[in-house]
């Protein structure tokens, strides 16, 4: 109990003084060793570095450069475009056209930051040329970006997969529904808010219209059935998915015109500093999960569990709602980081399965993503919209309810991510 208690109070000290999450671990690893003081420090690098020594970590560049080569490169806005031909006439199509392109560009990104920047940026603008409020706008970019670490591929799912030694592609396959009861849950809520509102309407594009548009945006819509018809066939591992996604990102990038040879290093660099940041929080967690692990911390919150409920359903929801509040104060990827190694062994205690703890860790944490003081894409959004921050708070709480209710379901229902993959194998 000491032990926990030094571990704990040294964390939540460090996090209070702003100490990066990363930093904080590995202090906190240190100082419990030191405490105990029968293990030797060589122990410290080594397993900082081996949790670095996987193969499928390898995929997160990769995905991460494709992301940033679709913003970059046209892609995203060729997709937003057909769907607003495809949409636009709809009352409230825009709303509706954010949702449903960030849905396909999830397929090629991965990342919820990558989907509110690039994506984002475009959504929120043409609905603020259409007359929407900017708040309502901001809002809506952020509650779809959460769709995109869901829907596969998944950078938060391959480091989850990595840590909780679960297959990628079977967590690749589990997200494809809950990805989309989210986008059909966002959507729901746009129809109720929009009843009250009434927005300007595109005219309805003629056949030609839409021909001509989903031609333009073909190789763009085409991206995830490549990556994920690749990995569902066999044909190429989700890792190597990661360097297929960024092939095709750059092909995609020279088709539409957005990338020149003189703006590539800036896109490399750029890829490179996000991918530095997240192994740097794996190789830490690796530490810090360890260190919880031989002082057996996941099996104390386990018995606590235990007895507050039996039933594995509750017990993976209080979960969810625990990662739901930290998320509120913890950066979404480090908390997954962090948390994985203690829930894994809880998960294990009571029998649910790994895969769907997985996407109900995921989910929450995206979620996390949007709530203040810390939601990375709260503010993304609010600068991109030029609103204050609170104010997109504010119009995000029936996305919020709509994004509770789906972890409720996938939480108490797990058919909902373990029958695709029980039926899709690789």
């Amino acid at each position: 109990m000491t032990l926990y208690l030094v571990i704990g109070v040294c964390l939540l000290v460090l996090l209070a003084l702003r100490v990066p999450v990363a930093l904080a671990m590995i202090i906190a690893s240190i100082l419990t060793l030191l405490v105990d003081g029968t293990v030797p420090m060589i122990v410290i690098p080594q397993r900082l570095w081996g949790g670095l020594e996987s193969f499928p970590l390898l995929a997160i560049p990769f995905f991460v450069f494709a992301g940033v080569l679709m913003n970059h490169g046209g892609g995203a806005e060729a997709i937003f475009q057909f769907f607003l031909t495809l949409l636009g006439h709809i009352r409230g199509g825009l709303a509706y056209v954010n949702v449903m392109a960030s849905v396909v560009f999830a397929g090629m990104s991965g990342a919820a930051t990558a989907d509110a920047a690039g994506l984002g940026a475009i959504e929120i603008e043409a609905m603020k040329k259409s007359g929407y409020r900017p708040e309502f706008a901001a809002a809506v970019t952020a509650a779809s970006s959460t769709i995109g670490p869901i829907v596969p591929p998944s950078v938060p799912l391959i480091v989850y997969g990595v840590m909780a030694q679960v297959s990628v592609g079977e967590l690749f396959i589990a997200g494809i529904v809950p990805g989309l009861l989210m986008g059909v849950a966002i959507m729901v809520v746009i129809a109720i808010v929009l009843r009250k509102e009434k927005h300007p309407v595109e005219g309805r594009s003629s056949v030609g219209d839409i021909a001509s548009s989903f031609l333009g945006s073909f190789w763009a819509l085409l991206a995830p059935v490549v990556i994920l018809g690749g990995i569902f066939s066999g044909v190429f591992t989700p890792t190597e998915a990661g360097a297929v996604a960024a092939l095709y990102a750059l092909i995609l990038g020279v088709i539409y015109g957005g990338i020149r040879w003189h703006n590539i290093g800036a896109m490399v660099v750029e890829a490179l500093l996000t991918t530095a940041q997240v192994t740097f929080i794996v190789a830490a967690a690796s530490l810090f999960g360890w260190v919880l692990t031989r002082y057996g911390f996941p099996r104390f919150v386990a018995d606590m569990l235990l007895s507050i409920t039996a039933d594995k359903h509750t017990a993976l929801l209080l979960i969810g709602l625990a990662m739901l509040l930290a998320g509120c104060f913890i950066d979404a990827l480090s908390l997954l980081i962090m948390m994985t190694p203690v829930v894994v062994p809880i998960a294990l205690a009571f029998g649910i399965d790994l895969t769907q703890m997985g996407v109900v860790l995921v989910l929450a944490c995206m979620i996390g993503l949007n709530t203040p003081p810390v939601g990375i894409c709260l503010y993304i959004v609010s600068d991109l919209a030029r609103v204050p921050m609170m104010a997109v708070a504010r119009e995000m709480i029936p996305f919020y309810l709509a994004l509770f209710v789906t972890l409720i379901l996938i939480s108490l229902v797990p058919l909902l991510t373990t029958y695709l993959p029980s039926v899709i194998k690789f």
